[in-house]
């Protein structure tokens, strides 16, 4: 077993770790054995029973969080010139289409999130290599292909945020920082956890939600009680 630092040792003696808490209460724990000097994220990790290798099992969606993420988020809108000013008035970080494609085939990728135009996507589809890999590819279940443009940037800038399965059957996501309000915190992973319970497949059987953790960057995680929670 590895041996615990300083911080670690700090942390679980503020709470058991085995232990399942309902969501207000871990997310006062995850507060308070936050161990990090600066505003870290909060992240919410949610193991579900489905098999991502089935397509009808493939759980993702978005969810627009009542308080935000707490991060400023940058946002790339690849469109046509008829388009630019609606994206730059909604807060749009970069606009533009060529230029940009040619800047992303040359390795650059500093942005948080892409929005594109169903018309233009012939032209980003082929950034799918570089974009993939950094889960950055526009995609209309996500609504970042779409007419609206200013709408969607409004939204991401606003806490909208995607999730997708990942090969071991686990969503991750954050949903804060540390300098939330316990409440606040809890609110916007209630919002996460009701959004799974309505995508869940069909074809899923057997404990849809096998375990629900909530942690800082650098702080242990925090089991909660799904039972605790309203609908589940």
């Amino acid at each position: 077993m590895a041996k615990l630092t300083k911080k670690q040792k700090i942390a679980f003696g503020k709470y058991d770790p085995a232990k399942q808490y309902d969501l207000a209460e871990a997310a006062g724990i995850v507060k308070e054995i936050n161990g990090a000097s600066y505003d870290a994220s909060v992240d919410i990790d949610v193991r579900l029973g489905v098999d991502p290798r089935k397509a009808d099992q493939m759980v993702r969606g978005v969810v627009a969080l009542p308080h935000g993420t707490g991060k400023e988020v940058t946002v790339l809108v690849l469109c046509t010139p008829d388009k630019e000013q609606e994206a730059k008035d909604a807060g749009a970080d970069y606009v533009g289409l060529d230029d940009y494609i040619s800047k992303i085939e040359g390795g650059w990728t500093d942005v948080d999130v892409i929005i594109t135009m169903p018309t233009v996507m012939a032209k980003v589809g082929r950034l799918g290599r570089v974009l993939g890999p950094r889960s950055l590819m526009p995609n209309p279940k996500a609504g970042t292909v779409t007419l609206d443009v200013a709408k969607a940037v409004k939204d991401v800038k606003g806490g909208k945020i995607d999730f997708k399965v990942d090969k071991s059957g686990i969503i991750h996501t954050s949903i804060g920082k540390s300098s939330f309000s316990q409440e606040k915190i809890a609110e916007n992973a209630n919002e996460v956890i009701q959004m799974l319970n309505k995508l869940k497949p069909a074809s899923a059987k057997g404990t849809y939600f096998k375990s629900i953790n909530i942690s800082t960057t650098q702080s242990p995680g925090v089991k909660i009680d799904k039972n605790s929670i309203s609908g589940l």
